[in-house]
């Protein structure tokens, strides 16, 4: 039997999962990560503690039969090594927001050189050359010091295999990658002082870049000489691993964050939108994140509904009429990135009146989410490409009320998973493509089975017809407020 190993370094937890290639889960193990912020805005994680958890799961897996490895995770997390290619400091990770002076400068300094339409992707908290910048300013030595710019999978790979390299993905997040050339944009790099050296070779998500070694294999529990895939972006596996493959499938994640990302066979290059590439060659995949989901009904749990049971809040929100009696719910309550990308805006909650309950209020989070995911839908048609088909996933798809929503408001059908495995999986699979293990995508539909279909209510699409169009005009209404200086206390 040959089982294939899938890595994915997770914001919470490194998890792996063994498959063989037939469609089986043979098992899969875990260990969490600890998120640190020692100043506002900041998020780091140790990447030594990626490996140490990696290196402790053999004890979980029987691992001997491994033919294959792939890792997937975060982007454009930023890991800075040394000669020896040991991390220099803690990571930064993708929602770190410390270089926001910086995204301004270089956004300024670049004006002109088409970086959006070169690159996929304006100048964001998200890119690479800010983080770089604010280094050079406030951690001279250890920028100093840098001799390798990498991703979290790709730090991961590499020490596995000894072999320098980045995913297509972290190159193409980073903003530091031409689409145009399929290189380096030299003059990106050069504005925010990038040596050209210090950015590995780039490698596609299925590609060998290289073996497991000696060493490494004493330290994992791995067959020493079995190859090492570049892996991918863990989003992008974790969209492959439900089977969003063909051309207008769509993933909605509801997760602490909402994730949407469709499947192209082109690519889509818009401000309001991320851009990656599909772990299927020739595809791709424009997609957008919402700041906060999950979190904002963690938060309105906590805070306005007294730690209630979830599922007492999900039976106490369906009995209240689609539309939540007027009340419409904006939730940009972390600032919100796509397709408005506006750190500055803020949540709101439109409408009340003293005949609202929580109940309410509650499903107006739920609609005001799902009216983010219409959003973006909006934004996709609008530039020629219309959905097909949709898959849910994530911890929200165990909310039957929350999927409904999303079907209601999206005014269309959505396909629940049997089992979703996540990121792991889509990298184990790109792992046994790029071994000879399987020879086509396509039979990733052994494992991302669909469990059942929601069907979206006519009956309710005139009021969620209304709370969106309120929904639409409330950021536009409320963007001057939301940018006022504000008179520091």
């Amino acid at each position: 039997m040959s089982l294939v190993l899938g890595i994915d370094v997770g914001t919470t937890a490194t998890k792996a999962l063994l498959i063989d290639v037939e469609g089986r889960v043979v098992a899969q193990a875990e260990r969490p990560c600890e998120l640190h912020s020692p100043h506002a805005g900041w998020a780091e994680e140790d990447p030594e503690q990626w490996w140490a958890n990696i290196c402790d799961l053999q004890g979980e897996l029987p691992l001997e039969e491994v033919r294959a490895v792939g890792v997937s995770g975060m982007v454009p997390c930023v890991i800075l090594l040394d000669g020896g290619r040991g991390p220099l400091r803690s990571s930064v990770q993708q929602n770190d927001a410390r270089a926001t002076d910086e995204v301004s400068e270089l956004a300024s300094e670049l004006q002109g050189a088409r970086v959006l339409e070169r690159t996929g992707s304006p100048i964001t908290q998200q890119s690479v050359a800010p983080t770089a910048r604010w280094m050079q300013r406030n951690e001279p030595e250890v920028w100093a010091a840098t001799r390798t710019i990498c991703g979290s999978y790709d730090l991961i790979s590499q020490r596995l295999t000894g072999e320098r390299a980045v995913e297509h993905n972290w190159a193409l997040e980073s903003g530091l990658y031409d689409l145009e050339t399929g290189d380096w944009a030299p003059d990106v790099c050069a504005a925010a002082e990038i040596p050209l050296d210090l950015l590995p070779e780039v490698r596609g998500s299925s590609e060998v870049v290289g073996h497991v070694t000696d060493a490494a294999a004493a330290a994992t529990g791995l067959p020493a000489g079995i190859p090492v895939v570049a892996g991918s972006a863990d989003h992008v596996a974790s969209a492959f691993a439900a089977g969003v493959v063909e051309d207008g499938d769509v993933l909605v994640k509801l997760g602490g964050a909402g994730d949407i990302l469709i499947s192209t066979t082109k690519p889509l290059v818009d401000e309001r939108l991320y851009l990656d590439f599909h772990l299927v060659p020739g595809h791709f995949l424009p997609n957008g994140c919402m700041a906060a989901s999950g979190s904002l009904i963690r938060w309105f749990d906590t805070e306005l509904a007294g730690g209630a049971d979830l599922a007492t809040l999900d039976a106490e929100a369906a009995a209240v009429p689609a539309g939540s009696d007027g009340l419409v719910c904006l939730p940009y309550f972390l600032g919100e990135k796509t397709p408005v990308n506006d750190a500055h805006a803020r949540g709101v909650f439109y409408g009340l009146h003293l005949g609202h309950t929580r109940a309410h209020m509650f499903r107006a989070v739920l609609e005001g989410i799902s009216f983010g995911f219409r959003h973006h839908l909006d934004v996709f048609r609008e530039r020629g490409f219309d959905p097909a088909r949709v898959r849910v996933t994530n911890g929200g798809a165990r909310s039957e009320l929350w999927k409904q929503v999303t079907s209601d408001v999206l005014g269309l059908p959505i396909e629940v998973p049997a089992e979703h495995y996540g990121s792991a999986l889509g990298a184990g699979f790109a792992a046994a493509i790029g071994a000879g293990l399987v020879d086509d995508w396509s039979q990733i539909d052994r494992f991302a089975r669909v469990g059942r279909t929601l069907e979206p209510d006519a009956g309710v699409q005139a009021a969620l017809d209304q709370g969106y169009d309120t929904y639409r005009e409330l950021y536009p209404t409320l963007k001057p407020l939301f940018h006022r200086e504000r008179v520091a206390a």
